[in-house]
C-alpha cells in the first residue's frame, strides 16, 4: 500500500553527507522499509533511496505483488542479476552481494548509508566490491517516521477506533459477569483472560486489525506490566488490560491501557488508581511541542512520589511502584521514536506518543491508564476517546 509519506528529509539528509543512497536490507527494518516504499514481505527483500527515486530488489515471487502494491519508482528482479546461477558458482551469501552490488550499480549508486542494524556481512561484501558503506547511528529513517503526516495521524486514529472497540467489548464482559465464589463467570464458565482475550481479537478482525498478542492481567500477574495474563478473572482485584492492534491494510498501530475492578478492590487499589490518574492528567498537561520527553515523564514521576510511591527516578532499583517510562512513540512499530521518559528530547508537532503512569505491587495488583496523543504546538490532540474509569459499564 502506498503510504502518504515524505521521503525529502532523507534526501537531503544524503546530499549533505555526499552519500548517493541510502539501503535497507532484507527483514533489518520492516517498518523503515514499508515507510520509504509502500511495501512488505515475507521474503527478503531489499529497498533503495536514491536522487533518482526509490527501488525495489526482489524475488520473483514478490515481484508482481511489489510492482502493483508498492510507491516504489522501480521494482527489479533478482534473477535479473542472474541471482540463481550466482548461487550455484558461488554460494547464496556471495550471490547475494553480487546481486545487490550490481543492483546498485544499476542506479548509479557507489556510496550509500544503512541502518545499524544493516546485516554486516553484506555490508562487507559491499565494501569488497568497491562501494563506500556508511553505518547510520542516529537512525534517520527512524527519526523521520516519529513526525507523521496528517495523513498518518488518520490512520493511526482509525486503528485507536478499532482499539476502542474492542476495549468496550472486553469491558463489558467483566461488567456483565456473574460473580461467583469470588470469580467472574459467564455463561456458567469462569471468564477468563483467554476468553477476554479472544472476544478481543475477533472484535479487531471486524474492525480490519489484528494484534500478535495482549495484555489481560488480573491480580498479581497485573503487577507485571507486561505479564500477558492467564486464568479466570476475579472479582474485587485490579484488572489490567492493554490492547496495541496494528491495522491490516496500513500497518499503522493503536495503543490504550484501561484498569478495572468488578466489585471492591480495597482502599489502597482504589487510591493507587486515583493517584495513576492524577499522573496520567499531569503528564497530559505538561505536553507540548518544545517540552522535552524527559519533562513530561517527570511530572508523572512528581504526582506518584509526592503519594509515597516509589518511582524509578527516586529509587533505580525498585521493583514495586512506577516502575517504567511514562510512554513512547507508536506508528508503524508499537515502540518507536521519540520517547517519554528520563531520556527523551524535544517533542515535536505530528509526533504521536502513548501517554500511560502505572503503580505496581503484587500485593496489590496493577493499576495503568494509557492514552496516544499527537503532540500540537501548544499542547496535544487526543486521539483516543475512551473513557477513564475502574467499574466497568456495559455502555
Amino acid at each position: 500500500m502506498e503510504l502518504d509519506v515524505d521521503l525529502a528529509p532523507l534526501r537531503e539528509h544524503l546530499e549533505t553527507d555526499g552519500l548517493d543512497g541510502y539501503l535497507i536490507d532484507d527483514d533489518a527494518s520492516d517498518a523503515d522499509q514499508r515507510y520509504v516504499s509502500g511495501f512488505t514481505a515475507p521474503d527478503p527483500y531489499q529497498t533503495l533511496v536514491a536522487d533518482d527515486g526509490t527501488h525495489l530488489l526482489v524475488s520473483g515471487l514478490e515481484y508482481g505483488r511489489a510492482t502493483a502494491d508498492s510507491s516504489a519508482d522501480s521494482v527489479s528482479r533478482l534473477s535479473t542479476y542472474d541471482y540463481q546461477e550466482l548461487v550455484g558458482e558461488h554460494g547464496a551469501y556471495e550471490a547475494k552481494n553480487r546481486a545487490i552490488a550490481a543492483f546498485l550499480e544499476d542506479h548509479g549508486v557507489e556510496s550509500i548509508a544503512v541502518p545499524q542494524n544493516f546485516p554486516t556481512g553484506t555490508a562487507d561484501g559491499l565494501r569488497e566490491r568497491g562501494l563506500s558503506v556508511t553505518v547510520e547511528p542516529e537512525g534517520i529513517v527512524e527519526t523521520i517516521r516519529a513526525t507523521k503526516t496528517d495523513w498518518e495521524i488518520e490512520q493511526i486514529r482509525s486503528s485507536q477506533r478499532a482499539n476502542e472497540a474492542a476495549m468496550a467489548r472486553a469491558e463489558e464482559l467483566i461488567a456483565t459477569a456473574d460473580i461467583e465464589d469470588g470469580r467472574l463467570v459467564r455463561d456458567g464458565e469462569p471468564l477468563t483472560s483467554e476468553r477476554v482475550t479472544e472476544a478481543i481479537e475477533i472484535t479487531l478482525l471486524g474492525h480490519g486489525c489484528a494484534l500478535d498478542e495482549t495484555i489481560v492481567a488480573c491480580g498479581a500477574d497485573a503487577a507485571d506490566p507486561h505479564d500477558r495474563g492467564s486464568g479466570p478473572l476475579a472479582a474485587d482485584e485490579l484488572i489490567v488490560i492493554d490492547i496495541f492492534p496494528r491495522d491490516k491494510e496500513t500497518g499503522y498501530f493503536a495503543d490504550m491501557t484501561r484498569t478495572f475492578a468488578r466489585g471492591d478492590p480495597g482502599e489502597e487499589a482504589r487510591r493507587r488508581y486515583e493517584v495513576t490518574r492524577e499522573a496520567y492528567e499531569a503528564a497530559l498537561e505538561a505536553v507540548e511541542a518544545g517540552v522535552t520527553g524527559a519533562e513530561v515523564h517527570g511530572a508523572a514521576c512528581d504526582v506518584i512520589e509526592d503519594a509515597g510511591y516509589d518511582t524509578l527516578r527516586s529509587d533505580p532499583d525498585t521493583e514495586t511502584g512506577f516502575i517504567h517510562s511514562t510512554g513512547h512513540g507508536v506508528g508503524l512499530d508499537i515502540h518507536e521514536q521519540p520517547s517519554v521518559s528520563p531520556a527523551g528530547g524535544d517533542l515535536e508537532p505530528g509526533h504521536v506518543i502513548s501517554i500511560e503512569p502505572g503503580i505496581y505491587d503484587p500485593a496489590v495488583g496493577g493499576v495503568r491508564i494509557e492514552d496516544l496523543i499527537v503532540v500540537t504546538e501548544d499542547g496535544y490532540e487526543n486521539l483516543t476517546d475512551y473513557r477513564v474509569g475502574l467499574e466497568p459499564t456495559a455502555e
